[in-house]
């Protein structure tokens, strides 16, 4: 069950969805998960020792893997036979799988994969077909279909699957309704909440759910993804690695947005710092200018906090492992030399994020909100340099 039951397949398969990056594969239709082996062993232990949670709560960094986790773990609940009170007694109960991998021939599997499995609901923002653009929160009428789904579901006697991606986008009517649930959940039902930022969430919702906690991944295990993703970019994983934070979602945007060619260009322009090379400031903010570059401004402000977070972990000793841009290393060292510049640079950086928010919410000009930036960490760099 889904927001678009009443819609054919192709329909669907047509629409946006919330829950999906873009150019990456959606999350259900996501084979293998990497590098988060130890969230699906602590889940496989508490299944095969009866201490099932009736909620879980699958928190991380976005773009890691958590809700391909949920999806993961839901086909494994829905194709597992439910075991009845007093069953396995006379050694007929059936054996406990050591994976939560199910076959891509399996009928739960492809049903899911086409969000036709009827014990198992998707609550997420909707798309507004009218308004071409997703709701801005999940409402409550979308955690009211669990009602309904609940009492249509029930008829097997099997187990029902709830998926909420993610949990923090709930309004607060939707997240008293779903705390109900939690409270009192039927027999066999499951729930699984995607969350980016659990402290966003109501302290009574979190209190009722057990915590999978996932990871960052590693260059490794970030490649390998990248190429199950059908990315050409699995072979730059280490650069990609240092700037997405070990998140497959943010390396598939920077690279299909040319992430890392836009990186380089902004180390390129802050090593002619603090005689600032004008001329290459300026094409950096008009390249933001314009409704057709919303994502490479987006994407340059990004990049820009990234490259201030970097400066200020090396002059507290934290260089970067890995340079994800030729060169990047020295620069670094030269502009952060110790503890003093990396404070200046943090503060720095937090002032920016403020001011690139307020800037977002006035509808301040890309290429004014660019060159600003761009002249204060000029300005930080020519008193460091003093």
């Amino acid at each position: 069950m889904n927001g678009r039951a009443n819609q054919t397949l192709g329909e669907m398969d047509m629409a946006p969805e919330a829950d999906c990056a873009p150019g990456a594969p959606h999350p259900r239709q996501t084979a293998t998960l990497f590098g988060q082996s130890h969230a699906e062993a602590d889940f496989l232990d508490a299944f095969k020792s009866h201490r099932m949670h009736h909620a879980w709560l699958i928190t991380g960094p976005r773009g890691v893997g958590k809700a391909t986790l949920a999806w993961r773990i839901a086909r494994f609940l829905l194709a597992q036979p439910v075991e009845e009170e007093g069953s396995g007694l006379f050694g007929d109960a059936p054996p406990t799988p050591d994976t939560l991998e199910l076959g891509h021939e399996h009928p739960v599997y492809r049903r899911s994969a086409q969000l036709a499995e009827p014990r198992l609901c998707l609550i997420r923002r909707e798309w507004d077909d009218k308004k071409s653009r997703f709701g801005t929160v999940i409402s409550v009428e979308e955690v009211r279909k669990l009602n309904s789904f609940f009492h249509m579901s029930a008829t097997d006697g099997g187990r029902r699957v709830v998926i909420v991606d993610s949990a923090d986008e709930m309004n607060v009517s939707a997240a008293n309704a779903l705390l109900k649930t939690l409270e009192e959940p039927p027999k066999h039902a499951f729930l699984l909440l995607v969350s980016h930022q659990p402290s966003r969430l109501l302290p009574t919702i979190r209190s009722r759910c057990r915590e999978l906690r996932l990871g960052p991944l590693s260059p490794e295990d970030l490649g390998r993804a990248l190429d199950a993703a059908g990315s050409d970019a699995a072979d730059r994983s280490d650069a990609l690695a240092e700037l997405s934070a070990g998140s497959v979602g943010e390396a598939l945007r920077l690279t299909n947005l040319g992430g890392l060619e836009a990186y380089h260009d902004i180390v390129a322009l802050f090593a002619t710092l603090p005689r600032l090379d004008r001329g290459r400031a300026l094409h950096l903010a008009e390249a933001c200018v314009g409704a057709a570059n919303a994502d490479r401004y987006e994407l340059t402000l990004g990049l820009i906090d990234r490259f201030l977070a970097r400066l200020a972990r090396t002059g507290a000793g934290r260089p970067p492992i890995v340079e994800a841009a030729p060169g990047e290393a020295a620069l670094m060292q030269r502009l952060s030399p110790d503890s003093y510049a990396a404070r200046d640079w943090a503060v720095l950086q937090q002032e920016l994020s403020a001011r690139a928010q307020h800037a977002r919410a006035v509808n301040l000009d890309p290429a004014a909100l660019i060159l600003d930036m761009v002249f204060k960490i000029n300005e930080t760099a020519s008193r460091i340099a003093r």
